[in-house]
């Protein structure tokens, strides 16, 4: 099996994927997952994939991942791991479509306009 490699997004945050046969290492930004991810919740996130498709402890996995936040980062590592479990095996499609773990999440920051606070946010009117 050659090295697959795919992209995954998530607001502001790039990651590349790089999968191949292994014992189960991940390895994110040339660190170990559990010390670039120190939370359970964000370390389930990027195993989402593996384990929904029960190959948890088969690839090695390389990731370069850049921009956004921590949260991001890791949604971006999960949609990267589910394109490439989906090119591993077509099978493996039918099981991660219906959680939603190929559909990549549109929603991003909304602009600051001028002449307010952020957003939506209003200076506060005062009429004195």
């Amino acid at each position: 099996m050659e090295v697959i490699h795919k992209i995954g997004r998530r607001k502001t945050a790039v990651a590349r994927v790089y999968v191949s046969e292994g014992k189960g290492n991940i390895t994110v930004n040339k660190k170990d997952m559990a010390t670039y991810f120190p939370t359970a919740t964000l370390q389930y996130k990027v195993n989402q994939p593996l384990v929904m498709t029960e190959n948890d402890g088969n690839f090695d996995i390389k990731v370069n991942v850049y921009g956004g936040g921590i949260t991001g980062q890791a949604e971006a590592i999960r949609l990267a791991l589910s394109r490439a479990m989906c090119e591993l095996d077509a099978e493996n499609r039918s099981i991660l479509k219906p959680e939603g773990l190929l559909t990549r999440d549109p929603r991003m920051v909304e602009r600051k306009k001028f002449g307010q606070k952020k957003a939506r946010k209003k200076f506060q009117f005062s009429k004195r």
